[in-house]
């Protein structure tokens, strides 16, 4: 029998969010009460989730939002928060029925604009940032979904849906009750989504309070600004004189868009309305840009290899006086994100992943060198300068993304939003070490192991072995509302999750080895990492399992084909069960072609061979051991299939499996009681084969 998880953290949540948002209002999470120090997935669906984290422009107050979810109704409520630098109790600034998103500060922090659906669809609104004098500023057709504000506020860059291409229903006006799609090249679909329209940029100028002169600066172009699925506006910026604007775009359609990672930096000078391509000849990703203060720099993300979406993400530099480019870690073996430059124009602050935890660095223009700020257990995700501090945004295994203040000089903070303290005060977290474990070729792997609260080092404990996704992505410590390694803690597991080859943050050699090798090194890896753990005391040998997702999901098939009696459960989710099938089920062809070396078919190409001939669904003879199969069918990356072919072999071989589904999750599960469905039904699979 599956046990479901109790349901007294379901009453207490019901409770503190009503039926209704008005319920909310004064709500915070110090209002609830637990009747149990133990994570639940009612617990991890009631902490605040802080986003959007800015300075006003004075460098006084912190503007951000929190969103709390109604886990009775299944939604997610956001409302915009005021904190200030110097510290003090949050203030916000919206409690409104719909949900406000996009904030942006004005330039003269006067105003700040946001995007909400208060008159029906997604516009552009401004209130005052006490929240009062809240005005609707567009009127856009079918709504917007992010903006920016021009330096000097004389106009807005927007971004919204277009279609720039007929479909069948235009073809065929007379047949208006048909139903059908047709193509003719690849890339049709992407993530979760049909491919009918693309994103563009417009300009507007702002009139008496209105959105005026509206201009599409890619007009009847097939492609789209920012790159889907994960751009934002942080991929469109203004140049500080406020004559051009710089967008991120792969201008490229069906098979080639789908074969290659070229994106470019693109200026549209307002004056003339001529486009320039400033990042030519640069063949990899290219997103992201910063303008220094003085608008005398441009600094970006940038990848070398065109068709390597796991590539180096280098720190590269344009000077527009001089026109020269630097890549400013040419001698830093380790991935930048979320640049931010400091008012002198002389540094930039970054992110990076060092040895699986992700910290604060800074670049210096004038002496061409980098400095480590931050160290710790935990992952910065957000770094904004202020005066002689900064203000960061940082998570780790055991707490969700909270605000902080960080001395540049020594690197020590002090928190300074305490969103979730009262609910964290409440729990008892499990103790997360890190350990060095030694590899088959005599590598050292790091190795997080999170024990369970109140670990009894006599006791013999049931033990999960986590298999990261990806698969270039590390084993950071990171904070998830679905793979959360508390949680798995709480429920008496000991949680073993390596960074095995194949992720960031160990330099580029142990990063690479894994493209054309996933049955492979990273395989011994796993099996390095349980068995090392697994000779401690406290482990039951005889009770171990393995989980995970996407890359992680693969990992799942192909060690039910070669673990050799080592695990006695397993759950994979959104896994590739299927490396042939798979090739021509998924979109963004250039990760399989990197990956995997090519397609199947090419019989003399000895890297794709090798990969295809390591494909789980090669090894399902030696399938034994139960297994759980998630799968959401939104999910075009990896796609829904593979689930059910893993499944059915495994039923078809006698073995215990469950084939659990979910229609409208893409290769996430975002919904709030969709995920809480998910925890009970991962750990009532657990707990019935490594407890029971």
């Amino acid at each position: 029998m599956i046990r479901l998880t109790r349901l007294i953290p379901v009453l207490f949540v019901i409770a503190a969010f009503g039926c209704k948002k008005e319920a909310q209002v004064g709500y915070r999470p110090e209002n609830l009460r637990l009747s149990s120090d133990r994570m639940t997935p009612e617990v991890l669906w009631s902490f605040g989730r802080i986003s959007n984290v800015q300075l006003s422009p004075d460098r006084t107050q912190i503007l951000f939002g929190i969103t709390y979810y109604n886990i009775q109704q299944n939604k997610g409520f956001r409302d915009l928060y005021l904190l200030p630098v110097a510290g003090g109790p949050i203030k916000a600034i919206t409690n409104t029925a719909v949900n406000e998103a996009g904030e942006v500060w004005r330039p003269d922090g006067q105003k700040i604009g946001y995007l909400s659906r208060e008159s029906g669809s997604t516009q552009l609104w401004e209130m005052n940032p006490d929240g009062s004098g809240r005005r609707q500023l567009s009127d856009i057709e079918d709504g917007i979904s992010g903006f920016n504000y021009s330096p000097d506020q004389k106009r807005i860059a927007f971004i919204k849906e277009v279609k720039v291409k007929a479909n069948l229903k235009d073809k065929y006006p007379d047949l208006a009750k048909a139903n059908a799609r047709a193509y003719d090249d690849i890339m049709y679909r992407h993530w979760d989504e049909w491919v009918e329209t693309f994103t563009h940029v417009f300009v507007a100028q702002v009139n008496k309070g209105r959105l005026d002169a509206i201009v599409d600066i890619m007009e009847g172009q097939p492609w789209e600004s920012p790159l889907k699925p994960n751009g934002g506006m942080e991929q469109i910026v203004w140049s500080p004189d406020g004559t051009k604007i710089i967008y991120t775009c792969r201008k490229k359609q069906g098979k080639d868009y789908a074969l290659s990672t070229n994106s470019d930096l693109y200026q549209y000078d307002l004056g003339t309305g001529t486009t320039t391509n400033l990042t030519e000849g640069m063949m990899g990703y290219d997103i992201n840009p910063v303008f220094s203060p003085n608008g005398r720099y441009l600094a970006w993300e940038s990848m070398e290899r065109d068709g390597y979406e796991s590539d180096k993400n280098r720190l590269y530099i344009i000077d527009f006086q001089t026109g020269a480019r630097t890549d400013g870690t040419a001698q830093f073996d380790q991935n930048v994100q979320s640049l931010v430059w400091t008012n002198d124009n002389k540094s930039i602050y970054f992110i990076s992943d060092y040895q699986a935890t992700d910290e604060i660095y800074r670049y210096n223009l004038e002496s061409n060198d980098i400095s480590k700020i931050t160290s710790g257990i935990h992952d910065y995700s957000l770094v904004l300068p202020t005066g002689n501090r900064l203000i960061a945004v940082r998570h780790s295994m055991s707490k969700p993304d909270e605000i902080y203040r960080v001395d540049p000089a020594t690197g020590e903070t002090k928190e300074i939003s305490f969103v979730n303290k009262s609910l964290l005060d409440q729990l008892a977290m499990g103790h997360v070490e890190s350990r060095w474990v030694t590899t088959t070729d005599q590598k050292q792997m790091k190795v997080w192991v999170i024990y369970p609260p109140g670990f009894d080092p006599s006791r013999k404990y049931p033990t999960l072995l986590f298999c990261e996704g990806g698969p270039q992505s590390t084993v950071s410590q990171f904070w998830s509302y679905r793979w959360n390694f508390q949680i798995m803690a709480a429920k008496g597991y000991i949680v073993v999750a390596p960074n095995r080859r194949g992720l960031p943050g160990f330099g580029k050699e142990w990063l690479e080895q894994i493209s054309g090798d996933y049955g492979g090194q990273n395989m011994l890896d796993y099996f390095s990492a349980i068995d090392t753990v697994a000779a401690e005391p406290y482990v039951d040998k005889n009770r171990l399992g393995a989980v995970g997702a996407s890359y992680g999901g693969f990992s799942i098939y192909w060690l039910a084909g070669h673990h050799n009696g080592r695990f006695k459960a397993f759950i994979a989710h959104d896994g590739i069960f299927n490396l042939e099938a798979n090739y021509l089920e998924t979109e963004e062809m250039w990760f399989v072609n990197w990956d995997l070396g090519g397609p199947y078919w090419d019989s003399t190409n000895l890297v794709a061979q090798r990969s295809y001939a390591s494909s789980p669904h090669r090894f399902v003879d030696k399938w034994d051991t139960p297994i759980l199969v998630i799968h959401g069918e939104k999910d075009y990356r990896i796609s829904y299939t593979q689930g059910m072919q893993a499944f059915n072999a495994a039923r078809l071989k006698n073995i215990p499996a469950r084939l659990l589904l979910f229609p409208e999750e893409n290769h996430w599960v975002l919904s709030a009681q969709n995920g809480i469905l998910w925890q009970r039904e991962f750990f009532g699979w657990l707990d019935k084969y490594l407890k029971e």
